[in-house]
């Protein structure tokens, strides 16, 4: 006798619900433990019957499959955190990268119209507006230059101070030298010469007759 397929809703006949439990739980108590057996896996089943009654099989320990499954759990809810994280960011990214695009096109067509090109389709308020910013950047440029131009000679004017105090500092140095090359080449009024000594007399005139001799006396 061919089988009935059974429709996959609730049994409203009690005694007929609760004899479909008994044998479908024994029956997957059964296919637990012959999956356990023939392929080495760690089973665990909890089945509460309409009555709450509680019926389970673990092949490895009840608590520490559950310990597995909640470690494994935490594992997949990080790991799935971390995906949704990196796929945010991805997006973020994206995003972002969609919005410099289109930043550096129209900085592109800004540097055109600045360079003068590119100006057939610009209104005579953006023309107005294009010569606005021109003047306003010459004249950056030109405070710039201008202040360049002070700072290099302030520069200027203080190695000019540096290099007179040098030359001064040198010209003083050498004033000294001189002077004492000019203090050593001076003899002293007081140093007496080595033939001092000898004294010697001229006299112009007749001699006193004192001192001259006749010459019969010679």
């Amino acid at each position: 006798m061919v089988r009935g397929k059974t429709q996959m809703k609730r049994i409203e006949n009690t005694t007929s619900r609760q004899v479909t439990f008994s044998k479908r739980r024994n029956g997957l108590l059964k296919k637990a433990f012959e999956l356990s057996v023939l392929c080495d896996a760690e089973v665990a089943l909890i089945v509460f019957s309409p009555r709450g009654k509680l019926c389970e099989y673990a092949s490895s320990g009840m608590q520490n499959t559950i310990d597995r499954y909640q470690r494994l759990a935490r594992d997949v809810q990080t790991n799935s955190k971390a995906i949704e994280q990196s796929v945010q960011s991805l997006q973020n990214l994206k995003y972002e990268y969609a919005n410099m695009e289109k930043k550096i096109e129209l900085l592109e067509v800004s540097k055109r119209k600045l360079m003068g090109e590119d100006l057939g389709s610009c209104s005579i308020d953006e023309l107005q507006q294009i010569e606005n910013q021109l003047t306003q950047s010459l004249s950056n440029i030109r405070g710039r230059k201008t202040q360049l131009f002070k700072e290099h000679i302030e520069q200027l004017k203080e190695k000019e101070r540096i290099l007179k105090a040098e030359n001064r500092i040198l010209r003083e140095k050498v004033q000294a030298l001189q002077q004492t090359i000019l203090d050593r080449q001076i003899v002293p009024h007081n140093q007496s010469s080595p033939h001092t000594d000898v004294e010697t007399e001229l006299s112009i005139g007749i001699p006193e007759r004192g001192n001259v001799c006749s010459p019969s006396e010679n």
